[in-house]
């Protein structure tokens, strides 16, 4: 086979194996990653964070569409800024905890929005599936080498209105639109 046959074969080998690289899978470091949230208490906020028990996030730099993102929440352990609004929020009217203890989003697709993409996907609070939107943004640590991929920071933010998903309670006192604030560390499988 002629040199430039063989080059040529070897070019296009290369660009073959590059197209179909799977994304990579990434491992969530629980201790260091939080979902925390807020909503309006008449002219106070309520805050407080849903434990994240597991995540499956699998990133493509090079076709964010080949991103997916699986993320499991422990609402069983959810807190909140003071005693009687934990207390409400794992009751019966608003997470239920006890009937539902788990919270999940799976997504369905994803895009590039300048800096940052928006990952879309299904959220099930509730026993109740609704479609969500959160503006991603991933950082790597200071001190780690451009393209160096294997330790990342990911912030996701988004609103949802807890009306959507049945949890109605207190909403005299409790404003409906609920604040959504992920901060994931997260690690290259290797």
């Amino acid at each position: 086979m002629p040199r430039t046959a063989i080059t040529a074969f070897i070019l296009w080998l290369t660009l073959a194996l590059a197209a179909t690289a799977a994304p990579t899978a990434y491992t969530l470091d629980t201790a260091a990653s939080t979902v925390s949230f807020e909503t309006d208490f008449g002219p106070d906020i309520i805050t407080g964070t849903i434990p994240l028990a597991l995540a499956d996030l699998r990133l493509d730099f090079d076709d964010v569409r080949n991103c997916t993102v699986s993320v499991e929440l422990d609402v069983t352990g959810a807190e909140a800024s003071f005693p009687f609004a934990a207390q409400a929020l794992k009751g019966p009217k608003v997470l239920d905890a006890k009937a539902h203890p788990k919270m999940t989003f799976e997504s369905t697709s994803v895009a590039r929005a300048g800096d940052a993409a928006d990952v879309t996907g299904n959220l099930t609070l509730r026993g109740v599936t609704r479609p969500v939107t959160l503006r991603t943004e991933i950082f790597r640590p200071q001190d780690s080498a451009a393209g160096d991929n294997s330790r990342l920071t990911v912030r996701m933010t988004g609103r949802v209105n807890r009306s959507d998903f049945g949890a109605t309670g207190w909403s005299d006192m409790v404003g409906d639109e609920v604040r959504i604030i992920i901060t994931a560390r997260i690690d290259a499988k290797g």
